[in-house]
């Protein structure tokens, strides 16, 4: 008998489980099956551009599958800027617009305390035109080096910045073209710091342009590269100086004075001498 109400317990608890599940599954079912409008982009869309109505659609969207950011309503994202740019179809989230109030172009993709600047480039300099916006660059500078005064400077190349981000080339900031463009002007994303270390460069040197691999952060310290380096000059070794406490004492030897020769001083000549006697005294004139 109690083996019997234990089986049927048994049982029991097994049949709610299974309608348990059941149910959650048909929960789970409904709700993502229930469509949410989502606001997409009705055309292509370039970074920095400012969106407006006829920019716009919405669709019907699983709510399992919904974006994190993303607008219900096109009126939310009327009038703001674009950090990226979006194809036909994507989503328009959060994290793809600039803070509310940015005017659109390019100041508005550039990051919180960063600059824009831009050099001048040629096609030797702008990587044959592949340093296209999104991409990576380091700068080198090929420059004289000072040295202290009436010594020549010997010619150095080394680089300055790295993992410089190019925000625009020319005046074109799109980055879904990834055809090289040979153009005279490439736009810089820099720090403050970094701005001024590339203004002093292109000032006393030559700037290059060395293009890096996206997803290559590692930072590299180099030392420059000089003429003598190049060409495996030996270097020009230190004068070692001598210690004071080794060093042999100068030991000065002293000449006599010379003797000068000064010629003999006559004897005076003989005095001639008158005895002269006047009342009663006698005196005695020598001349």
């Amino acid at each position: 008998m109690k083996n019997t109400k234990a089986l049927a317990m048994l049982v029991m608890a097994i049949l709610i489980g299974l309608a348990a599940a059941v149910y959650a599954a048909g929960w789970v079912n409904r709700q993502s099956s229930t469509p949410h409008k989502v606001v997409v982009a009705a055309v292509d869309i370039e970074l920095g551009s400012r969106i407006n109505a006829p920019m716009l659609s919405t669709v019907d969207w699983p709510s399992g599958a919904l974006p994190a950011g993303a607008f219900s309503d096109p009126k939310d994202v009327q009038d703001r800027v674009l950090k990226v740019g979006v194809m036909r179809g994507d989503a328009i989230v959060d994290r793809k617009l600039a803070p509310t109030g940015a005017q659109g172009g390019l100041s508005a993709v550039i990051a919180d305390g960063k600059r824009a600047m831009t050099v001048r480039v040629n096609d030797v300099v702008g990587v044959a035109g592949f340093a296209l916006p999104g991409t990576f660059v380091d700068v080198m500078v090929n420059a004289q080096q000072e040295h202290g005064r009436g010594e020549e400077g010997r010619q150095i190349s080394k680089t300055v910045l790295e993992q410089v981000l190019v925000l625009a080339v020319a005046q074109e900031a799109g980055r879904d073209d990834t055809k090289p463009r040979v153009v005279s002007a490439v736009t810089l994303e820099l720090s403050p710091e970094d701005a001024e270390k590339l203004d002093l460069a292109r000032s006393i040197g030559t700037l290059s342009l060395v293009l890096r691999n996206q997803v290559d952060r590692k930072s590299v310290s180099t030392a420059g590269m000089t003429k003598s380096q190049l060409f495996g000059e030996p270097a020009a070794q230190p004068v070692k100086a001598v210690a004071a406490s080794r060093a042999q004492p100068v030991k000065t030897i002293r000449s006599p004075a010379p003797v000068l020769a000064t010629p003999l001083t006559p004897a005076p000549p003989a005095r001639q001498c008158v005895e002269v006697i006047q009342g009663g005294l006698r005196v005695l004139n020598c001349f």
